[in-house]
């Protein structure tokens, strides 16, 4: 396993891989590796991403994320912004033809909430009540500052309903989320927010159902200035960040983001208010790995570099597996009828061979293998002559038994 990442140049390589492979829907017939973020509404999952990857994305219309949002980082010299959709697989061939013709290539970070709304637009949720969507909306950033990393943003599970959202939504989003973090491959980003009580938040259910052991979880604990100098809150949640509560293979991570009145800070300024805030209180007793979202790009960096290696030998086996399968079912299917003239020659000889199994029943020559072995119960009922003359006897039969009481 350790000689697998010397087949790659570097991690992008690598990652480039597993994106071509699910870009392809892939997804949808074996499991792949990837992270996945999930937490409750409002949990801070927009900021994590905003941190991460540097980049606002917008949630003014205070329904977070409506749809999974595949945002993959690469590191680059040049900076660029490519916005396409992959359709859900439910959807007609017209439907995901027009959605996979949405492609919004640009070179600046400010078009981004534009280019989110024709997206929006384009998979029907701005028209007809529709709220959330299964197409996944596929996000490319490169740039010099920018990670190899491929995340997965799912909407954020919903408590109840409301004027915005109906208990349709409520139903939608829930299993969605639950398909996407049972996957065996997927590590999974539960994220926290300090303002509740963790205990309560639905995303801390979920995690324990699909991974109870606590193997593929990493933990981010959002929003920690909200939390009152040496209150019970504090306490619980400093517990949790030492993993000494809820506990993760993978352990916790702490991040501090923007907030409304900070919203305007730069990237750098952003990290720097994050860095002081971790430097005094009782946060500073917490390694520095664990704190910050300058440690948390390398760490998940890290994990999804590990997930993927040390995945990779069976999804290689998964693969060639499916790969046999699916030859052997274009096997049985025959010699490929893609046009109108290959289409009348199969019927035709259908058509032929079943003349031909028609007069052979009727002449009584029961030498093709259609036709079995007699001393099976299938294979007599295809001796045609066989069965009429025993139709015949049981009518006569009938007929002398019967055939005077009428």
């Amino acid at each position: 396993m350790d000689i697998l990442p010397h087949y790659f140049k570097d991690q992008g390589e690598l990652l480039d891989i597993i994106d071509g492979l699910r870009s392809q829907g892939l997804n949808s017939y074996i499991s792949l590796p990837q992270l996945v973020v999930c937490g409750d509404q409002s949990a801070g999952k927009s900021s994590v991403l905003e941190g991460i990857s540097g980049v606002a994305f917008p949630t003014k219309d205070n329904l977070c994320t409506r749809f999974a949002t595949e945002v993959v980082l690469r590191r680059d010299a040049k900076s660029r912004v490519h916005v396409t959709i992959l359709p859900d697989g439910d959807r007609t061939d017209e439907e995901k033809e027009e959605l996979r013709s949405f492609k919004a290539p640009t070179s600046s970070l400010e078009d981004l909430p534009g280019l989110l709304e024709m997206a929006k637009d384009r998979m029907g949720l701005n028209r007809d009540g529709k709220a959330f969507s299964k197409d996944i909306l596929r996000i490319e950033l490169s740039g010099p500052d920018q990670p190899h990393l491929t995340l997965v943003d799912l909407p954020g599970l919903i408590h109840a309903e409301s004027k915005q959202q109906s208990a349709q939504d409520v139903d939608l989003v829930a299993p969605l989320v639950r398909d996407y973090i049972a996957n065996p491959r997927s590590i999974v980003l539960a994220v926290v927010s300090a303002k509740n009580d963790y205990a309560v938040q639905i995303v801390t259910r979920f995690t324990r159902e699909v991974d109870p052991r606590g193997l593929r979880t990493l933990g981010i604990i959002t929003k920690p200035d909200t939390l009152h100098f040496g209150s019970d809150s504090e306490a619980a949640y400093l517990s949790l960040a030492r993993n000494e509560d809820v506990q993760f293979r993978l352990g916790w991570h702490v991040l501090r983001n923007r907030d409304f009145d900070t919203r305007h800070l730069s990237r750098g300024e952003r990290d720097e208010a994050e860095r002081n805030f971790f430097s005094s209180g009782v946060w500073q007793t917490l390694p520095l790995h664990s704190l910050g979202v300058e440690s948390l790009r390398p760490r998940l960096s890290t994990v999804l570099k590990e997930q993927i290696i040390s995945e990779l030998p069976a999804l290689i086996r998964d693969i060639e597996s499916g790969l046999v399968d699916a030859r052997d079912r274009l096997d049985h299917l025959g010699d490929p009828r893609s046009t109108p003239h290959e289409q009348r020659l199969y019927l035709i000889r259908i058509s032929e061979i079943f003349s031909s199994l028609l007069s052979s029943a009727s002449n009584g020559t029961y030498g093709r293998d259609f036709f079995g072995d007699a001393r099976t119960e299938i294979g007599f009922k295809k001796r045609l002559r066989a069965v009429i003359q025993d139709l015949l006897l049981d009518f006569a039969q009938t007929m002398q038994r019967s055939g005077h009481l009428q």
